[in-house]
């Protein structure tokens, strides 16, 4: 695990501009993954290659060593642009997921959390359906006006999702306004506030009842384990309190 870290902080150091073409930090990243290799080998070695490759763990940590070893060609091959492969190393970084199995209780929030993402499916693909509806309602109305918003499917895609997280909802009705009072037809008061309208229309069924409802459904999964906890404890208490009930009845009759 050390290894790991300070394989990201010189990583993390190598994309600073001034670092950037650092030649220790250079070395120190690629002997790094001599190191990883090193370690796969001697595992492999020690407990057989079937043994290795079952454990999950060992298959991630070699898969990103494989992925990682092209990057160190640079060094015996002239290569015009070795951007592509000095980006493999970024693989490295990966292996910091490892960390997650420091937290407790992990594999139920992995649960809860997989569980979470099949819950939502259904809202975020109906989340889908009306972005793509609303972008090219809102293409066909003012994709002439808002060229650089809504001129076609793709950007108007972008701008309604951009709404359904309320970033923009006050900024992109206001450039759709400019553009309709310098455009030759001008407008109208009336046109204006049925713009305005329908914007406002889509922030409220898209951003506040679409991705609340998203979220909700999210967070209910993720802490359903608790409910679970609770409801089992529920339970046995009820199943004590009938027993002393049982108990007290029983004293009664014998008395």
């Amino acid at each position: 695990m050390t290894a790991i870290v300070i394989n990201g902080i010189v990583i993390f150091l190598l994309y600073f501009p001034s670092w950037h073409d650092n030649l220790v930090l250079d070395l120190l990243d690629h002997a790094f993954i001599f190191i990883f290799l090193i370690e796969a080998l001697v595992k492999i070695r020690d407990l057989g290659w079937k043994a290795y490759i079952k454990e999950n763990w060992n298959r991630f940590d070699f898969a990103l060593v494989v992925l990682s070893l092209p990057s160190i060609f640079v060094y015996f091959f002239p290569f015009t642009d070795a951007s592509s492969l000095l980006l493999l190393r970024l693989f490295r970084l990966v292996r910091l997921v490892r960390f997650i199995s420091f937290i407790p209780h992990m594999d139920e929030i992995l649960e809860g959390l997989g569980r979470a993402i099949r819950s939502s499916v259904f809202v975020l693909l109906a989340l889908f359906f009306l972005n793509f509806l609303l972008a090219i309602f809102t293409c066909h109305f003012y994709g002439k006006l808002a060229p650089e918003l809504f001129g076609d499917p793709i950007q108007s895609l972008y701008s309604i999702f951009q709404m359904f997280t309320v970033e923009g909802w006050n900024e992109i009705p206001a450039t759709v306004s400019e553009n309709m009072k310098a455009s030759a037809e001008g407008s109208t008061y009336t046109s204006e506030w049925l713009m305005r309208l329908y914007f406002v229309m889509i922030v409220l069924i898209g951003g506040i009842f679409g991705m609340s409802l998203a979220n909700a459904v999210f967070v209910d999964e993720m802490t359903i384990d608790n409910n679970r906890v609770l409801e089992g404890e529920v339970r046995e208490l009820r199943a004590e309190l009938r027993e002393l009930k049982e108990f007290l009845v029983k004293r009664e009759e014998e008395k």
